[in-house]
Protein backbone atom coordinates (compact mmCIF):
# COMPACT_ATOMS: atom_id res chain seq x y z
CA UNK A 1 0.00 0.00 0.00
CA UNK A 2 2.79 2.38 0.95
CA UNK A 3 4.58 1.62 -2.31
CA UNK A 4 1.39 2.24 -4.30
CA UNK A 5 0.81 5.57 -2.52
CA UNK A 6 4.41 6.56 -3.12
CA UNK A 7 4.09 5.65 -6.79
CA UNK A 8 0.84 7.62 -7.07
CA UNK A 9 2.39 10.61 -5.30
CA UNK A 10 5.42 10.46 -7.59
CA UNK A 11 3.20 10.31 -10.68
CA UNK A 12 1.16 13.33 -9.53
CA UNK A 13 4.34 15.27 -8.81
CA UNK A 14 5.76 14.35 -12.23
CA UNK A 15 2.54 15.49 -13.88
CA UNK A 16 2.62 18.81 -12.04
CA UNK A 17 6.26 19.37 -13.04
CA UNK A 18 5.51 18.39 -16.65
CA UNK A 19 2.63 20.88 -16.83
CA UNK A 20 4.77 23.59 -15.22
CA UNK A 21 7.57 23.00 -17.72
CA UNK A 22 5.08 23.04 -20.59
CA UNK A 23 3.64 26.35 -19.41
CA UNK A 24 7.14 27.80 -19.08
CA UNK A 25 7.95 26.68 -22.64
CA UNK A 26 4.79 28.34 -23.96
CA UNK A 27 5.60 31.56 -22.12
CA UNK A 28 9.14 31.51 -23.50
CA UNK A 29 7.86 31.14 -27.08
CA UNK A 30 5.44 34.03 -26.58
CA UNK A 31 8.19 36.24 -25.17
CA UNK A 32 10.42 35.42 -28.14
CA UNK A 33 7.60 36.28 -30.57
CA UNK A 34 7.03 39.64 -28.88
CA UNK A 35 10.76 40.33 -28.87
CA UNK A 36 10.98 39.55 -32.60
CA UNK A 37 8.09 41.93 -33.28
CA UNK A 38 9.71 44.71 -31.23
CA UNK A 39 13.06 44.23 -32.96
CA UNK A 40 11.34 44.41 -36.35
CA UNK A 41 9.68 47.67 -35.36
CA UNK A 42 13.03 49.13 -34.27
CA UNK A 43 14.65 48.15 -37.58
CA UNK A 44 11.79 49.70 -39.53
CA UNK A 45 11.95 52.88 -37.43
CA UNK A 46 15.68 53.10 -38.20
CA UNK A 47 15.03 52.69 -41.93
CA UNK A 48 12.36 55.41 -41.77
CA UNK A 49 14.79 57.74 -39.97
CA UNK A 50 17.39 57.20 -42.68
CA UNK A 51 14.79 58.04 -45.33
CA UNK A 52 13.76 61.21 -43.48
CA UNK A 53 17.38 62.35 -43.37
CA UNK A 54 17.74 61.75 -47.11
CA UNK A 55 14.39 63.34 -48.03
CA UNK A 56 13.53 65.85 -45.28
CA UNK A 57 10.94 67.79 -47.29
CA UNK A 58 8.21 65.12 -47.49
CA UNK A 59 4.71 66.51 -46.84
CA UNK A 60 3.77 63.69 -44.54
CA UNK A 61 0.30 64.84 -43.43
CA UNK A 62 -0.70 65.74 -46.98
CA UNK A 63 0.14 62.22 -48.19
CA UNK A 64 -1.63 60.51 -45.30
CA UNK A 65 -4.79 62.56 -45.91
CA UNK A 66 -5.10 61.57 -49.58
CA UNK A 67 -7.96 59.15 -50.45
CA UNK A 68 -6.80 56.00 -52.22
CA UNK A 69 -7.98 57.08 -55.68
CA UNK A 70 -6.13 60.41 -55.45
CA UNK A 71 -3.01 58.73 -54.07
CA UNK A 72 -3.10 56.18 -56.90
CA UNK A 73 -3.40 58.95 -59.49
CA UNK A 74 -0.37 60.78 -58.10
CA UNK A 75 1.67 57.58 -58.06
CA UNK A 76 0.65 56.71 -61.63
CA UNK A 77 1.53 60.18 -62.96
CA UNK A 78 4.81 60.26 -61.02
CA UNK A 79 4.14 63.31 -58.83
CA UNK A 80 4.63 61.00 -55.82
CA UNK A 81 7.07 58.10 -55.66
CA UNK A 82 6.27 54.67 -54.18
CA UNK A 83 9.28 55.08 -51.87
CA UNK A 84 7.95 58.33 -50.42
CA UNK A 85 4.48 56.88 -49.87
CA UNK A 86 5.73 53.64 -48.32
CA UNK A 87 8.06 55.35 -45.87
CA UNK A 88 5.39 57.89 -44.96
CA UNK A 89 3.05 55.09 -43.89
CA UNK A 90 5.88 53.15 -42.24
CA UNK A 91 6.70 56.27 -40.24
CA UNK A 92 3.08 56.66 -39.18
CA UNK A 93 3.13 53.12 -37.82
CA UNK A 94 6.72 52.77 -36.59
CA UNK A 95 6.60 56.11 -34.75
CA UNK A 96 4.17 54.26 -32.43
CA UNK A 97 1.42 56.78 -33.13
CA UNK A 98 -0.92 53.94 -34.06
CA UNK A 99 0.67 50.85 -32.55
CA UNK A 100 1.24 52.25 -29.05
CA UNK A 101 -2.34 53.44 -28.81
CA UNK A 102 -4.00 50.35 -30.25
CA UNK A 103 -1.54 47.40 -30.32
CA UNK A 104 -2.87 46.54 -33.78
CA UNK A 105 0.36 45.43 -35.45
CA UNK A 106 1.52 41.82 -35.37
CA UNK A 107 4.65 42.35 -37.45
CA UNK A 108 6.19 44.56 -40.11
CA UNK A 109 6.94 42.77 -43.37
CA UNK A 110 10.64 43.49 -43.97
CA UNK A 111 10.34 42.17 -47.54
CA UNK A 112 8.32 45.31 -48.35
CA UNK A 113 11.62 47.03 -49.24
CA UNK A 114 12.38 44.25 -51.75
CA UNK A 115 8.91 44.67 -53.27
CA UNK A 116 9.52 48.43 -53.48
CA UNK A 117 12.72 47.85 -55.49
CA UNK A 118 10.89 45.31 -57.65
CA UNK A 119 8.11 47.70 -58.73
CA UNK A 120 10.51 50.61 -59.20
CA UNK A 121 12.20 48.53 -61.90
CA UNK A 122 8.97 47.82 -63.81
CA UNK A 123 7.85 49.89 -66.78
CA UNK A 124 4.21 48.77 -66.46
CA UNK A 125 2.32 50.12 -63.49
CA UNK A 126 -0.41 47.96 -61.98
CA UNK A 127 -3.69 49.33 -60.65
CA UNK A 128 -2.28 49.43 -57.11
CA UNK A 129 1.17 50.69 -58.10
CA UNK A 130 3.04 51.91 -55.03
CA UNK A 131 0.13 51.44 -52.60
CA UNK A 132 1.14 50.14 -49.14
CA UNK A 133 -1.28 47.38 -48.11
CA UNK A 134 -1.74 45.76 -44.69
CA UNK A 135 -2.90 42.15 -44.41
CA UNK A 136 -4.51 40.07 -41.69
CA UNK A 137 -2.31 37.71 -39.66
CA UNK A 138 -3.30 34.47 -41.39
CA UNK A 139 -3.12 35.64 -45.03
CA UNK A 140 0.06 33.90 -46.17
CA UNK A 141 3.16 35.98 -46.97
CA UNK A 142 6.44 34.25 -47.75
CA UNK A 143 8.81 34.24 -44.78
CA UNK A 144 6.08 35.39 -42.36
CA UNK A 145 4.09 33.48 -39.77
CA UNK A 146 0.37 32.81 -39.92
CA UNK A 147 -0.23 32.46 -36.18
CA UNK A 148 -4.01 32.71 -35.71
CA UNK A 149 -2.95 33.93 -32.26
CA UNK A 150 -1.75 30.44 -31.28
CA UNK A 151 1.65 29.43 -29.93
CA UNK A 152 1.79 26.20 -31.95
CA UNK A 153 2.08 28.22 -35.19
CA UNK A 154 4.95 30.46 -34.04
CA UNK A 155 7.77 28.37 -35.51
CA UNK A 156 6.51 27.78 -39.05
CA UNK A 157 6.92 30.67 -41.52
CA UNK A 158 5.10 30.47 -44.85
CA UNK A 159 7.15 28.99 -47.68
CA UNK A 160 5.48 31.06 -50.39
CA UNK A 161 3.06 33.94 -50.88
CA UNK A 162 -0.63 33.14 -50.96
CA UNK A 163 -2.39 33.69 -54.29
CA UNK A 164 -3.91 36.90 -52.96
CA UNK A 165 -0.52 38.35 -52.01
CA UNK A 166 0.96 37.31 -55.37
CA UNK A 167 -1.80 39.18 -57.20
CA UNK A 168 -1.43 42.25 -54.97
CA UNK A 169 2.27 42.35 -55.77
CA UNK A 170 1.69 41.90 -59.52
CA UNK A 171 -0.65 44.89 -59.38
CA UNK A 172 2.16 46.95 -57.83
CA UNK A 173 0.94 46.94 -54.23
CA UNK A 174 3.44 46.72 -51.36
CA UNK A 175 2.31 44.51 -48.45
CA UNK A 176 4.04 46.14 -45.49
CA UNK A 177 2.35 45.01 -42.26
CA UNK A 178 0.52 42.05 -40.75
CA UNK A 179 -2.15 42.79 -38.19
CA UNK A 180 -3.35 41.27 -34.95
CA UNK A 181 -6.23 38.78 -34.59
CA UNK A 182 -8.14 37.05 -31.79
CA UNK A 183 -6.87 33.63 -30.73
CA UNK A 184 -8.16 30.97 -33.18
CA UNK A 185 -9.98 33.72 -35.19
CA UNK A 186 -13.31 32.60 -33.71
CA UNK A 187 -14.25 35.82 -31.94
CA UNK A 188 -15.25 39.37 -32.74
CA UNK A 189 -12.95 40.82 -30.14
CA UNK A 190 -9.23 41.09 -30.98
CA UNK A 191 -7.00 39.58 -28.33
CA UNK A 192 -4.59 36.67 -28.00
CA UNK A 193 -2.07 35.65 -25.32
CA UNK A 194 0.93 36.22 -27.62
CA UNK A 195 0.47 39.77 -28.87
CA UNK A 196 -2.22 40.99 -26.48
CA UNK A 197 -5.38 43.06 -26.80
CA UNK A 198 -5.97 45.39 -29.74
CA UNK A 199 -7.93 48.56 -28.92
CA UNK A 200 -10.16 50.87 -30.92
CA UNK A 201 -8.25 54.00 -32.08
CA UNK A 202 -11.44 56.08 -31.78
CA UNK A 203 -11.83 55.11 -28.11
CA UNK A 204 -9.19 52.94 -26.41
CA UNK A 205 -11.80 51.73 -23.90
CA UNK A 206 -13.58 49.96 -26.74
CA UNK A 207 -12.97 46.96 -28.98
CA UNK A 208 -12.08 47.37 -32.66
CA UNK A 209 -14.17 44.28 -33.42
CA UNK A 210 -12.87 41.08 -34.94
CA UNK A 211 -11.58 38.89 -36.16
CA UNK A 212 -10.01 41.40 -38.59
CA UNK A 213 -9.71 43.81 -35.66
CA UNK A 214 -6.02 44.61 -36.17
CA UNK A 215 -6.84 45.71 -39.72
CA UNK A 216 -9.74 47.83 -38.51
CA UNK A 217 -7.62 49.55 -35.86
CA UNK A 218 -4.64 50.17 -38.18
CA UNK A 219 -6.74 51.69 -40.99
CA UNK A 220 -8.96 53.74 -38.65
CA UNK A 221 -5.82 54.99 -36.90
CA UNK A 222 -4.40 56.24 -40.21
CA UNK A 223 -1.60 53.68 -40.39
CA UNK A 224 -2.83 51.97 -43.56
CA UNK A 225 -4.88 53.10 -46.53
CA UNK A 226 -6.02 49.64 -47.68
CA UNK A 227 -6.23 46.33 -45.87
CA UNK A 228 -7.25 42.73 -46.54
CA UNK A 229 -9.29 40.81 -43.99
CA UNK A 230 -11.39 37.66 -43.88
CA UNK A 231 -14.99 37.13 -42.83
CA UNK A 232 -16.38 34.01 -41.14
CA UNK A 233 -19.42 35.49 -39.40
CA UNK A 234 -18.84 39.22 -39.69
CA UNK A 235 -15.06 39.39 -39.29
CA UNK A 236 -14.65 42.17 -41.90
CA UNK A 237 -17.97 43.90 -41.35
CA UNK A 238 -17.90 44.11 -37.53
CA UNK A 239 -14.47 45.83 -37.32
CA UNK A 240 -15.65 48.25 -40.03
CA UNK A 241 -18.81 48.97 -38.04
CA UNK A 242 -16.86 49.43 -34.79
CA UNK A 243 -14.09 51.56 -36.36
CA UNK A 244 -16.06 53.66 -38.87
CA UNK A 245 -14.69 52.05 -42.05
CA UNK A 246 -16.06 50.59 -45.27
CA UNK A 247 -15.62 46.87 -45.83
CA UNK A 248 -16.84 44.20 -48.24
CA UNK A 249 -17.39 40.48 -47.71
CA UNK A 250 -17.63 39.11 -51.25
CA UNK A 251 -19.18 35.85 -52.36
CA UNK A 252 -16.61 33.44 -50.92
CA UNK A 253 -15.32 32.05 -54.22
CA UNK A 254 -15.06 35.43 -55.97
CA UNK A 255 -11.54 35.83 -54.54
CA UNK A 256 -8.97 33.14 -53.83
CA UNK A 257 -9.49 31.89 -50.29
CA UNK A 258 -6.36 31.03 -48.32
CA UNK A 259 -6.30 27.57 -46.75
CA UNK A 260 -8.58 27.69 -43.71
CA UNK A 261 -6.71 28.29 -40.48
CA UNK A 262 -6.52 24.96 -38.61
CA UNK A 263 -7.45 26.95 -35.51
CA UNK A 264 -10.83 27.94 -36.89
CA UNK A 265 -13.79 25.81 -35.80
CA UNK A 266 -15.02 26.17 -39.37
CA UNK A 267 -11.90 24.46 -40.70
CA UNK A 268 -12.75 22.28 -43.68
CA UNK A 269 -16.43 23.01 -42.98
CA UNK A 270 -15.81 26.43 -44.56
CA UNK A 271 -17.31 24.91 -47.73
CA UNK A 272 -20.70 24.67 -45.98
CA UNK A 273 -20.68 28.16 -44.45
CA UNK A 274 -17.93 29.77 -46.53
CA UNK A 275 -15.27 32.15 -45.33
CA UNK A 276 -14.42 35.07 -47.60
CA UNK A 277 -11.49 37.38 -48.16
CA UNK A 278 -12.26 41.02 -48.75
CA UNK A 279 -10.99 44.62 -48.64
CA UNK A 280 -11.27 47.19 -45.84
CA UNK A 281 -10.69 50.91 -46.39
CA UNK A 282 -11.83 54.46 -45.62
CA UNK A 283 -14.29 54.75 -48.52
CA UNK A 284 -16.23 52.63 -51.01
CA UNK A 285 -14.21 53.72 -54.07
CA UNK A 286 -11.14 52.16 -52.42
CA UNK A 287 -12.95 48.83 -52.05
CA UNK A 288 -14.00 48.95 -55.70
CA UNK A 289 -10.45 49.70 -56.88
CA UNK A 290 -9.10 46.81 -54.80
CA UNK A 291 -11.67 44.38 -56.20
CA UNK A 292 -10.96 45.60 -59.74
CA UNK A 293 -7.22 45.03 -59.18
CA UNK A 294 -7.69 41.54 -57.70
CA UNK A 295 -10.21 40.28 -60.26
CA UNK A 296 -7.63 40.08 -63.02
CA UNK A 297 -6.11 37.46 -65.32
CA UNK A 298 -3.28 36.77 -62.87
CA UNK A 299 -5.83 35.72 -60.22
CA UNK A 300 -7.68 33.46 -62.66
CA UNK A 301 -4.45 31.87 -63.93
CA UNK A 302 -2.93 31.32 -60.49
CA UNK A 303 -6.09 29.67 -59.24
CA UNK A 304 -8.39 28.10 -61.85
CA UNK A 305 -11.04 27.46 -59.16
CA UNK A 306 -11.78 31.21 -59.05
CA UNK A 307 -14.48 31.99 -61.66
CA UNK A 308 -12.91 34.19 -64.37
CA UNK A 309 -15.30 37.11 -63.86
CA UNK A 310 -13.50 40.47 -64.19
CA UNK A 311 -14.81 43.50 -62.29
CA UNK A 312 -17.86 45.00 -64.04
CA UNK A 313 -17.21 48.75 -64.03
CA UNK A 314 -20.48 49.44 -65.86
CA UNK A 315 -22.55 48.01 -63.00
CA UNK A 316 -20.53 49.88 -60.38
CA UNK A 317 -20.85 53.19 -62.23
CA UNK A 318 -24.57 52.83 -63.03
CA UNK A 319 -27.07 55.40 -61.77
CA UNK A 320 -30.24 53.39 -62.48
CA UNK A 321 -32.74 53.61 -59.57
CA UNK A 322 -32.70 50.50 -57.39
CA UNK A 323 -35.46 48.44 -55.81
CA UNK A 324 -34.25 48.14 -52.23
CA UNK A 325 -35.55 45.73 -49.61
CA UNK A 326 -35.04 46.91 -46.03
CA UNK A 327 -35.44 45.83 -42.42
CA UNK A 328 -34.18 47.25 -39.12
CA UNK A 329 -34.40 44.08 -37.04
CA UNK A 330 -33.91 40.41 -37.88
CA UNK A 331 -36.27 39.16 -35.17
CA UNK A 332 -33.45 37.47 -33.27
CA UNK A 333 -31.21 39.92 -31.44
CA UNK A 334 -32.66 43.47 -31.27
CA UNK A 335 -29.88 45.99 -31.88
CA UNK A 336 -29.35 49.31 -30.06
CA UNK A 337 -31.58 52.26 -31.07
CA UNK A 338 -28.82 54.09 -32.97
CA UNK A 339 -28.29 51.16 -35.37
CA UNK A 340 -32.01 50.98 -36.17
CA UNK A 341 -32.10 54.77 -36.57
CA UNK A 342 -29.29 54.50 -39.13
CA UNK A 343 -31.38 52.12 -41.27
CA UNK A 344 -34.49 54.33 -41.04
CA UNK A 345 -32.59 57.51 -41.98
CA UNK A 346 -30.79 55.77 -44.84
CA UNK A 347 -34.10 54.34 -46.07
CA UNK A 348 -35.62 57.85 -46.13
CA UNK A 349 -32.58 59.29 -47.95
CA UNK A 350 -32.70 56.53 -50.57
CA UNK A 351 -36.41 57.07 -51.10
CA UNK A 352 -35.90 60.82 -51.51
CA UNK A 353 -33.14 60.08 -54.07
CA UNK A 354 -35.59 58.18 -56.29
CA UNK A 355 -35.01 54.58 -55.23
CA UNK A 356 -37.92 52.23 -54.48
CA UNK A 357 -38.01 50.87 -50.92
CA UNK A 358 -39.78 47.61 -50.04
CA UNK A 359 -40.17 46.14 -46.55
CA UNK A 360 -38.35 42.80 -46.33
CA UNK A 361 -38.36 40.25 -43.50
CA UNK A 362 -35.50 37.70 -43.50
CA UNK A 363 -37.08 34.32 -42.74
CA UNK A 364 -36.34 32.18 -39.66
CA UNK A 365 -33.17 33.90 -38.43
CA UNK A 366 -33.29 32.16 -34.99
CA UNK A 367 -33.33 28.80 -36.83
CA UNK A 368 -30.42 29.92 -39.02
CA UNK A 369 -28.36 31.03 -36.05
CA UNK A 370 -28.59 27.87 -33.97
CA UNK A 371 -29.51 25.08 -36.36
CA UNK A 372 -27.45 26.13 -39.39
CA UNK A 373 -24.55 28.39 -38.40
CA UNK A 374 -23.67 27.10 -34.93
CA UNK A 375 -24.22 23.48 -35.89
CA UNK A 376 -21.75 23.95 -38.76
CA UNK A 377 -19.15 25.43 -36.44
CA UNK A 378 -19.63 22.93 -33.64
CA UNK A 379 -20.88 19.84 -35.45
CA UNK A 380 -18.50 17.70 -33.39
CA UNK A 381 -19.35 19.47 -30.14
CA UNK A 382 -16.33 21.72 -30.54
CA UNK A 383 -13.74 18.95 -30.18
CA UNK A 384 -11.75 19.96 -33.28
CA UNK A 385 -11.62 23.55 -32.04
CA UNK A 386 -10.57 22.49 -28.54
CA UNK A 387 -7.67 20.50 -29.99
CA UNK A 388 -5.91 23.67 -31.18
CA UNK A 389 -5.66 24.94 -27.59
CA UNK A 390 -3.76 21.85 -26.44
CA UNK A 391 -0.63 23.03 -24.66
CA UNK A 392 -1.62 26.67 -25.18
CA UNK A 393 -2.86 29.41 -22.86
CA UNK A 394 -6.50 30.26 -23.55
CA UNK A 395 -7.25 33.96 -23.98
CA UNK A 396 -9.67 35.28 -21.31
CA UNK A 397 -12.11 36.41 -24.03
CA UNK A 398 -12.53 32.79 -25.19
CA UNK A 399 -12.66 31.00 -21.85
CA UNK A 400 -16.46 30.84 -21.65
CA UNK A 401 -16.71 29.30 -25.14
CA UNK A 402 -13.87 26.86 -24.42
CA UNK A 403 -15.44 25.81 -21.12
CA UNK A 404 -18.80 25.30 -22.84
CA UNK A 405 -17.19 22.96 -25.37
CA UNK A 406 -15.59 20.96 -22.56
CA UNK A 407 -18.96 19.99 -21.12
CA UNK A 408 -19.27 16.17 -21.43
CA UNK A 409 -21.41 14.99 -24.35
CA UNK A 410 -24.00 13.32 -22.07
CA UNK A 411 -24.48 16.58 -20.15
CA UNK A 412 -24.81 18.48 -23.46
CA UNK A 413 -27.55 16.08 -24.58
CA UNK A 414 -29.44 16.60 -21.31
CA UNK A 415 -29.05 20.36 -21.62
CA UNK A 416 -30.27 20.22 -25.21
CA UNK A 417 -33.43 18.40 -24.08
CA UNK A 418 -34.03 20.97 -21.34
CA UNK A 419 -33.32 23.99 -23.54
CA UNK A 420 -35.30 22.90 -26.63
CA UNK A 421 -38.80 23.70 -25.27
CA UNK A 422 -37.56 27.15 -24.21
CA UNK A 423 -35.68 28.03 -27.38
CA UNK A 424 -38.24 30.27 -29.00
CA UNK A 425 -39.25 31.78 -25.69
CA UNK A 426 -35.65 32.87 -25.19
CA UNK A 427 -35.21 33.65 -28.89
CA UNK A 428 -32.40 31.10 -28.79
CA UNK A 429 -30.01 33.62 -27.26
CA UNK A 430 -28.77 31.22 -24.61
CA UNK A 431 -25.03 31.64 -24.95
CA UNK A 432 -24.10 28.04 -24.29
CA UNK A 433 -26.92 26.60 -26.42
CA UNK A 434 -24.65 27.26 -29.38
CA UNK A 435 -22.25 24.70 -28.00
CA UNK A 436 -24.99 22.09 -27.68
CA UNK A 437 -25.84 21.96 -31.41
CA UNK A 438 -24.05 18.93 -32.81
CA UNK A 439 -24.38 16.43 -35.65
CA UNK A 440 -24.51 12.94 -34.19
CA UNK A 441 -23.97 10.96 -37.38
CA UNK A 442 -22.76 11.26 -40.97
CA UNK A 443 -26.38 11.04 -42.13
CA UNK A 444 -27.31 13.94 -39.85
CA UNK A 445 -24.38 15.94 -41.25
CA UNK A 446 -25.55 15.38 -44.85
CA UNK A 447 -29.06 16.38 -43.80
CA UNK A 448 -27.61 19.52 -42.20
CA UNK A 449 -25.88 20.44 -45.48
CA UNK A 450 -29.19 19.92 -47.29
CA UNK A 451 -30.99 22.20 -44.81
CA UNK A 452 -28.54 25.01 -45.58
CA UNK A 453 -29.14 24.63 -49.31
CA UNK A 454 -32.90 24.59 -48.72
CA UNK A 455 -32.72 27.78 -46.69
CA UNK A 456 -30.65 29.55 -49.35
CA UNK A 457 -33.22 28.57 -51.99
CA UNK A 458 -36.07 29.83 -49.79
CA UNK A 459 -34.31 33.14 -49.16
CA UNK A 460 -33.54 33.72 -52.85
CA UNK A 461 -37.15 32.84 -53.79
CA UNK A 462 -38.45 35.48 -51.36
CA UNK A 463 -35.93 38.02 -52.72
CA UNK A 464 -37.04 37.36 -56.30
CA UNK A 465 -40.72 37.39 -55.39
CA UNK A 466 -40.25 40.98 -54.17
CA UNK A 467 -38.12 41.77 -57.27
CA UNK A 468 -35.33 43.22 -55.16
CA UNK A 469 -31.99 44.46 -56.45
CA UNK A 470 -30.34 44.88 -53.05
CA UNK A 471 -31.16 44.89 -49.32
CA UNK A 472 -30.47 47.51 -46.65
CA UNK A 473 -30.23 46.19 -43.09
CA UNK A 474 -28.54 46.81 -39.74
CA UNK A 475 -25.13 45.67 -38.55
CA UNK A 476 -24.03 45.11 -34.95
CA UNK A 477 -22.68 48.23 -33.29
CA UNK A 478 -21.64 50.71 -32.06
CA UNK A 479 -18.25 49.54 -30.78
CA UNK A 480 -18.50 47.39 -27.65
CA UNK A 481 -16.57 48.20 -24.50
CA UNK A 482 -13.53 45.89 -24.32
CA UNK A 483 -14.38 42.51 -22.83
CA UNK A 484 -18.01 42.39 -23.93
CA UNK A 485 -17.79 40.63 -27.33
CA UNK A 486 -16.90 37.34 -25.60
CA UNK A 487 -20.10 37.57 -23.56
CA UNK A 488 -22.38 38.05 -26.58
CA UNK A 489 -21.34 35.52 -29.21
CA UNK A 490 -24.86 35.17 -30.58
CA UNK A 491 -25.29 38.94 -31.11
CA UNK A 492 -23.68 38.57 -34.56
CA UNK A 493 -26.86 37.37 -36.27
CA UNK A 494 -27.00 40.53 -38.44
CA UNK A 495 -23.75 39.61 -40.20
CA UNK A 496 -23.70 35.83 -39.76
CA UNK A 497 -26.85 35.44 -41.85
CA UNK A 498 -25.01 36.44 -45.02
CA UNK A 499 -22.17 34.00 -44.37
CA UNK A 500 -24.69 31.16 -44.28
CA UNK A 501 -26.27 32.51 -47.48
CA UNK A 502 -22.89 33.33 -49.07
CA UNK A 503 -24.20 36.70 -50.30
CA UNK A 504 -21.89 39.68 -50.84
CA UNK A 505 -22.41 42.14 -47.99
CA UNK A 506 -20.71 45.39 -47.10
CA UNK A 507 -20.71 47.95 -44.31
CA UNK A 508 -20.82 51.74 -44.67
CA UNK A 509 -20.64 54.28 -41.79
CA UNK A 510 -23.53 56.74 -42.08
CA UNK A 511 -23.79 58.52 -38.74
CA UNK A 512 -22.48 58.79 -35.19
CA UNK A 513 -24.01 58.05 -31.79
CA UNK A 514 -25.90 61.10 -30.57
CA UNK A 515 -27.04 62.20 -27.12
CA UNK A 516 -30.59 61.35 -28.19
CA UNK A 517 -29.41 57.80 -28.98
CA UNK A 518 -27.88 57.53 -25.52
CA UNK A 519 -31.12 58.68 -23.92
CA UNK A 520 -33.13 56.18 -25.97
CA UNK A 521 -30.69 53.42 -25.02
CA UNK A 522 -31.68 53.90 -21.38
CA UNK A 523 -35.15 52.64 -22.36
CA UNK A 524 -33.79 49.69 -24.39
CA UNK A 525 -35.28 46.36 -23.32
CA UNK A 526 -34.33 44.19 -26.29
CA UNK A 527 -36.87 41.44 -26.77
CA UNK A 528 -37.32 40.21 -23.19
CA UNK A 529 -35.09 42.45 -21.02
CA UNK A 530 -33.18 39.25 -20.24
CA UNK A 531 -29.50 39.03 -19.14
CA UNK A 532 -28.30 39.09 -22.79
CA UNK A 533 -30.31 42.22 -23.58
CA UNK A 534 -28.95 43.91 -20.47
CA UNK A 535 -25.40 42.86 -21.35
CA UNK A 536 -25.76 44.35 -24.84
CA UNK A 537 -27.01 47.59 -23.28
CA UNK A 538 -23.93 47.72 -21.05
CA UNK A 539 -21.62 46.87 -23.96
CA UNK A 540 -22.68 49.86 -26.10
CA UNK A 541 -23.54 52.49 -23.50
CA UNK A 542 -21.39 55.62 -23.36
CA UNK A 543 -20.52 55.45 -27.07
CA UNK A 544 -21.32 59.10 -27.80
CA UNK A 545 -19.64 60.14 -31.07
CA UNK A 546 -18.73 56.60 -32.12
CA UNK A 547 -19.51 55.49 -35.72
CA UNK A 548 -22.90 54.09 -36.68
CA UNK A 549 -23.08 51.96 -39.83
CA UNK A 550 -25.54 50.09 -42.04
CA UNK A 551 -25.17 46.88 -44.03
CA UNK A 552 -25.75 46.58 -47.80
CA UNK A 553 -26.41 43.18 -49.42
CA UNK A 554 -26.73 41.79 -52.96
CA UNK A 555 -27.24 38.35 -54.48
CA UNK A 556 -24.25 36.00 -55.00
CA UNK A 557 -21.65 37.09 -57.59
CA UNK A 558 -23.04 40.64 -57.63
CA UNK A 559 -20.22 42.39 -55.75
CA UNK A 560 -20.26 45.30 -58.19
CA UNK A 561 -23.97 45.92 -57.48
CA UNK A 562 -23.35 45.65 -53.75
CA UNK A 563 -20.52 48.20 -54.03
CA UNK A 564 -22.63 50.48 -56.23
CA UNK A 565 -25.37 50.42 -53.56
CA UNK A 566 -22.78 51.06 -50.83
CA UNK A 567 -21.47 54.04 -52.82
CA UNK A 568 -25.00 55.44 -53.10
CA UNK A 569 -25.49 55.09 -49.33
CA UNK A 570 -22.11 56.69 -48.65
CA UNK A 571 -22.86 59.65 -50.94
CA UNK A 572 -26.29 60.26 -49.39
CA UNK A 573 -24.90 60.05 -45.85
CA UNK A 574 -22.26 62.68 -46.73
CA UNK A 575 -25.01 64.96 -48.09
CA UNK A 576 -26.95 64.55 -44.85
Amino acid sequence: TSAALALLGGSVAALVVWKWLGKKMVQKKMEEARKTRDEGMKKMAKAVQQFREQVPSVQRDAILSLPLLELTAKLQEGSLSPRTVLYTYLEKVSALEVTQQTNCLRHFIPECEEQLQEIEGHKEKGLLYGIPVSIKDHIGHKGQLATCGLVQFLGTPMEEDSVLVKVLKRQGAIPFAMTNVPQSLFSYTCSNPIFGQTLNPLDPQRSPGGSSGGEGALIAGGGSILGLGSDMGGSIRLPCSFCGLCGLKPTASRLRWVLPCPASPLGSRAVVVPCALGPMARDVDSLALCMKALLCQEMFQLDPTVPPIPFNEQVYSSSTPLRVGYYDTDGYFPLPPCMRRAVKETRSALQAAGHQLVLFSPPRVPYVMTELFMKTCFADGGRTWLDVFTGDIVDPGLKSQVNSCKIPRLVKKLLALLVKPLQFLLLLKLKDAAMISTCRSVKEMWNHHHQIQEYRAQFIALWKELQLDVVLCPVLGPAFTTGFPGKLLTAISSTMLYNVLDFPAGVVPVSKVTEADEEELKLYRGCCDDPWDRTLKQAVSGALGMPVAVQCVALPWQEELCLRFMKEVETLSHHQ
